[in-house]
């Protein structure tokens, strides 16, 4: 079988580049507005994207004067996209850290069963103090901690949505028997973070739990990416870096008694795209100069964990920066950003413009061309099984690239023209597990499956 290129569409209000709201184009309140994302989903399904995802934490994130702050719930949000598109699957944003699993096993179940079997979970432990306050507490839990309760929140959620056997329903109006107490299975679960007795109230779902993201890239992250994660949204600078963290997260995912093949790597990367190479230059420059400075620099100390006023734009970073072991948020995120400012010998300012544009993933300026080479060679070179398109500027960054770029990975064989018109069992339309490439899980209950992500157990 030919292997396919997967693509997924990360929607961010106006654009992931921090000045893309300050743009003529641009509508500053479009971050709130359900036409907005209705607009963009219907775009990213007529480039027949696997799936689009939206990112979420429970706090406010920066300070209101840098970028549109604020967004819409995600799962209400794509629970009303789902009404709007037919094939595209929807990857929400949700924390293990502030949720609890039953209330979130629920929602999951349903927008998978309300979208005909495109559910996704992007499985987020969040890091942060501001977001530990809002919940009572005086300081995040450490990095670890936070991953071992991920682990424990998974196993919930996985017993939850296998709770209901696929065939409970009996719907047998002569005898007056709608359903089979027989094959409802209550978790019974008490761990060390969480006790929930009763089965889920929501029948077992199109693809049977929703397909697993995950998108750390530390230690901690990708063990847990490995022994659970079907999707991994990535963040590397060089296509060796790129090379190194696949081969080793196909490794790890081996090493747990999983099929390396049920796990798909997708590094960021952020398309700034004109019909020429100078044209793409000159779009990458007016983002540039919208840039406030002083706004990057706060968010960059804050990454850094640096005392206000450390950083000069002109300067480089200091040389004696806390070690990465002291970071107990965003590690990854911690690493790049040095060794990039390092590898490039960069200064405060030429790294906030890099920043600017993505947050540490990729950015890349070029023709339709450039920009699809760029795609096929960390694709066939074991860097990637896809990419996060992550368009600098919304909509235009992605009617760019799917009306340009598209059209060339389609001829060259990398993607799909149209969406597959039946899934497995004569379904119309694919489910996203299918999509990408995944078996739908065997319900745990009823046909142990060893090599079954719902199996795992930490």
């Amino acid at each position: 079988m030919t292997r396919r290129l997967h693509l997924n569409a990360f929607l961010m209000n106006t654009g992931h580049h921090e000045a893309s709201w300050r743009l003529p184009e641009s509508d500053p309140y479009a971050h709130v507005e359900l036409g907005h994302y209705v607009r963009l989903a219907r775009t990213a399904e007529r480039g027949t994207f696997d799936s689009l995802f939206l990112a979420d934490g429970p706090q406010l994130w920066s300070n209101l004067a840098q970028r549109p702050a604020g967004a819409l719930e995600p799962l209400t949000l794509l629970t009303a996209l789902a009404t709007a598109t037919e094939h595209i699957g929807l990857i929400a944003t949700a924390s293990t850290s502030y949720n609890s699993p039953y209330n979130l096993a629920r929602k999951f179940a349903s927008l998978d069963i309300i979208s005909g079997g495109r559910a996704g979970w992007n499985i987020v432990t969040t890091a942060g103090a501001e977001a530990a306050r809002n919940f009572g507490l005086d300081a995040e839990p450490a990095h670890a901690e936070r991953y071992a309760r991920a682990a424990e929140f998974l196993e919930v959620a996985l017993k939850l949505w296998d709770s209901w056997e696929d065939d409970a329903i009996v719907a047998d109006k002569a005898t007056g028997v709608w359903g089979d107490d027989s094959k409802i299975h209550p978790p019974r679960h008490r761990g060390k973070y969480f006790g929930v007795e009763g089965a889920l109230n929501v029948p077992r779902s199109p693809q049977g739990y929703p397909l697993l993201v995950q998108a750390g890239s530390s230690k901690d992250g990708k063990a847990f990416a490995a022994r659970y994660a079907e999707a991994v949204f990535t963040a590397q600078q060089t296509l060796k870096d790129a090379q190194d963290f696949y081969a080793d997260l196909k490794s790890l995912t081996a090493a747990a008694g999983r099929d390396p093949g049920h796990i798909k790597v997708l590094p960021g990367i952020v398309p700034v795209i004109g019909s020429t190479e100078a044209e793409a230059r000159a779009n990458e420059k007016v983002l540039e100069d919208h840039i406030v400075y002083a706004h990057g620099v706060d968010r960059l100390e804050g990454l850094l964990r640096l005392p206000s006023g450390t950083l000069e734009l002109d300067g480089r970073l200091p040389a004696d920066l806390p070690p990465e072991s002291s970071i107990e948020g965003a590690k990854s995120r911690y690493t790049l950003v040095v060794e990039l400012a390092r590898r490039e010998r960069l200064t405060v300012r030429q790294l906030i413009g890099r920043l600017g544009g993505g947050r540490g993933h990729l950015t890349f300026a070029g023709t339709p061309e450039q920009v699809a080479d760029a795609i096929e060679e960390w694709f066939t070179l074991g860097a990637a099984d896809g990419f996060n398109i992550m368009p600098a500027v919304l909509p235009s960054g992605l009617d760019a690239f799917v009306d340009h770029v598209v059209p060339i990975l389609r001829t060259r064989g990398l993607l799909r023209t149209e969406y597959e018109d039946t899934g497995a069992e004569g379904r119309p339309r694919q489910t996203l597990r299918e999509r990408y490439g995944l078996p739908r899980p065997a319900n745990q209950y009823v046909t142990p499956a060893p090599c079954s992500p719902a199996l795992a157990r930490v």
